[in-house]
């Protein structure tokens, strides 16, 4: 959600004349996030936010778009895509593939309690069941052979430590059989910052641009790594057991995807530390760009291959 592409109030003001959502009042930079150009819009009808999409093909725009309204149709706190008077959700904007979509209410908890985790795995495995009757397909974009590519791109970038984890991780990964997971459509970037609280409640879900056709475990892997650890990234259990347990309650975890359990959480790990380590050694330039240090996720891969993290009880 960094700005790479500045948006003025007359271009943005003309280009919501395709629109049936009022006149522009102000729109803001958002600096969160490390892919796309974001602003909050708010117009004499409504608040929204604004996406510019600057590296993701324009042909495979749609699958979020419309993955986003049929998982708000099946009553998830997603934010809707706006269509336009020609019932269109991708418009283009100062060259750039742009889409609005509703902006939703709360702010984001960075330090969860179980209670917390406990909700997110249950709407997780809510969304992973909406998931199943949306008719797009579109493989995970930072899956298996991003992987593959990123470390080539990265891996002289790294210290000589750097380089023998990564060798060692993706020899491992490639060993793993995980065809036999049950798969849908995930968000795949499900972090702290990516829901909204209203108070006890999950008020939204958002940033949906990395989401894809994966394993559900996956998914489930990603999310866990992130609210589940502690600041040194280990794992705290009563959050960890929250998350799991309320998630296997909506949607039973099966005896294969209990089997990879470990391992996904270490393929769920190299895949953040990869994407950070491009951002910070490979940058795009940018007005506002935020670049996460990719360290930590180098160490909360150690962390996974070293110790895992067990499952809830089940068949």
């Amino acid at each position: 959600m960094s700005v790479f592409t500045p948006v003025t109030a007359e271009s943005l003001s003309d280009w919501l004349g395709g629109y049936a959502i009022g006149r522009l009042v102000e729109h803001q930079g958002i600096s969160a996030g490390v892919q796309n150009t974001n602003f909050f819009v708010t117009t004499t009808l409504g608040r929204y936010v604004l996406t510019l999409f600057e590296s993701i093909p324009r042909a495979e725009l749609p699958y979020y778009l419309y993955l986003m309204a049929h998982l708000a149709h099946h009553g998830l706190p997603v934010p809707a895509p706006v269509a336009d008077r020609n019932n269109e959700y991708l418009g283009t904007l100062s060259d750039k593939p742009a889409a609005l979509v509703a902006r939703l209410s709360g702010r984001s908890v960075m330090e969860p309690t179980a209670q917390h985790c406990a909700k997110v795995g249950a709407m997780l495995a809510g969304l992973h069941l909406a998931g199943q009757s949306y008719g797009r397909r579109q493989e995970n974009p930072r899956g298996a052979h991003w992987r593959t590519r990123t470390a080539a791109r990265v891996r002289p970038h790294l210290d000589a430590s750097g380089r023998e984890l990564l060798d060692a991780e993706l020899a491992f990964q490639a060993q793993q059989r995980y065809d036999a997971l049950p798969r849908g459509a995930i968000h795949a970037d499900l972090f702290r910052d990516n829901v909204l609280w209203d108070g006890d409640y999950i008020g939204g879900v958002i940033d949906f641009y990395f989401a894809g056709n994966d394993a559900l475990l996956f998914d489930v892997a990603v999310t866990a790594n992130d609210w589940c650890t502690e600041p040194d990234g280990t794992f705290d259990p009563e959050r960890s057991q929250a998350l799991l347990a309320a998630y296997h309650v909506e949607r039973p975890f099966t005896r294969a995807e209990r089997d990879a359990w470990q391992p996904m959480l270490r393929a769920a790990a190299l895949r953040f530390w990869l994407s950070r380590a491009e951002d910070f050694h490979l940058p795009k330039p940018g007005e506002m760009v935020l670049v996460k240090n990719p360290d930590e996720y180098r160490d909360i891969l150690r962390l996974r291959i070293a110790h895992g993290c067990p499952m809830p009880p089940g068949s």
